[in-house]
């Protein structure tokens, strides 16, 4: 495996580990405003799902956004450059969300409360659609000219495609959110999100299916179909634990749906970063869009040895907040009660 492939594949990684696990997080935002409609306490039950790991879930966008800097610059200056409107949506969705999350127990008012929650479910909606529409395009192919700049304007990036693979990550987030729910908590509020979980089924398996059949078919290879096959058996895992009352495989199945996704995506592009839709001669690739040899082996070794620790301190993370949460351990304070996670 030469530094580029390994560069490459390290980067899926990262992402894939950032959908797997910020993933739940936005998915327990979107429905966090539907679920705990009218009642305070119900809403804190679902932020007390994520809040010991919401932001720590985050390291893993600033490793992988640090990591395309490094090893492949021209990816990251010609994504930046021809990908500005999304990643704004992006960028404002991800901001609204830490805002309103941090401030939320700031003012004891209903009113503040509401809005920081609308903002929480906004903030949480937008980064989930957009993170799909984004790679659907970076699959499909961009109007890179010669000079490996974009040559098209926004409308561009409204594909039928792309569109397709921002509702599916949507959908997808918001069933890996549904299941951490039932997973993480207890009572009429398990009840409750197991509901929710049931009636985003259908249209996830619908429209995930789909738009992973499309990228199979316009962009695929012979082992991508085993990354489809995962996707496909993930989904239909976490559908009969719904009905099993098998909590923890259906996390894992929507958690295997999340990762097959996105190894079906990278897999997909791979070895170009940036394919152009204007001439192929000007697709950005491993090879003409990396850094020097002599950095990306400086890198590798920082990689090899940083990366166990990080994992072995989210891991532990984890363990530590890993019992259920239940209305009744919400005390009456308005803040957001980490500690109440462990109880």
């Amino acid at each position: 495996m030469s530094l580029q492939e390994f560069w490459f594949l390290l980067i899926g990684v990262l992402f894939t580990g950032y959908f797997v696990l910020e993933g739940f997080d936005f998915g327990v935002g979107m429905l966090m405003p539907i679920l705990g409609r009218g009642d305070d306490a119900r809403r804190r039950v679902a932020l007390n799902t994520i809040g010991p790991v919401w932001d720590g879930n985050e390291v893993w966008l600033l490793t992988a956004g640090g990591a395309m800097f490094a090893a492949f610059p021209e990816w990251y200056a010609s994504l930046f450059s021809g990908f500005y409107f999304a990643l704004l949506i992006l960028l404002v969705g991800l901001i609204l969300r830490v805002v309103a999350i941090e401030w939320r127990g700031k003012i004891d008012d209903p009113r503040w409360r509401r809005r920081a929650d609308l903002g929480i479910g906004l903030g949480s909606w937008l980064p989930a659609l957009a993170w799909g529409w984004v790679f659907a395009n970076v699959v499909r192919g961009v109007p890179l000219d010669a000079r490996k700049q974009f040559a098209g304007s926004v409308w561009d990036l409204f594909d039928p495609y792309a569109v397709l693979g921002g509702l599916a990550t949507g959908l997808l987030f918001a069933l890996h959110g549904a299941t951490f729910l039932v997973l993480k908590t207890g009572g009429e509020y398990r009840d409750e999100a197991l509901r929710a979980l049931r009636v985003l089924l259908g249209p996830t398996v619908l429209v995930v299916g789909a738009f992973g059949l499309w990228t199979q078919l316009a962009y695929g290879n012979g082992w991508t179909w085993i990354a489809l096959g995962a996707a496909v058996l993930g989904l239909l895992v976490s559908g009969a634990a719904a009905f099993t009352q098998r909590d923890g495989w259906g996390f894992v199945g929507t958690t295997v749906a999340v990762a097959a996704a996105s190894a079906l995506l990278f897999g997909s592009l791979f070895p170009n970063v940036l394919p152009s839709t204007i001439d192929a001669a000007y697709n950005l690739t491993i090879h003409n869009a990396s850094s020097t040899p002599y950095t990306l082996k400086v890198m590798s070794w920082a990689a090899v040895l940083v990366t166990p620790v990080v994992l072995i301190y989210q891991g532990w993370t984890y363990w530590v907040f890993r019992k259920r949460i239940t209305v009744q351990q919400i005390p009456a304070s308005v803040g957001l009660p980490l500690a109440t996670a462990r109880d």
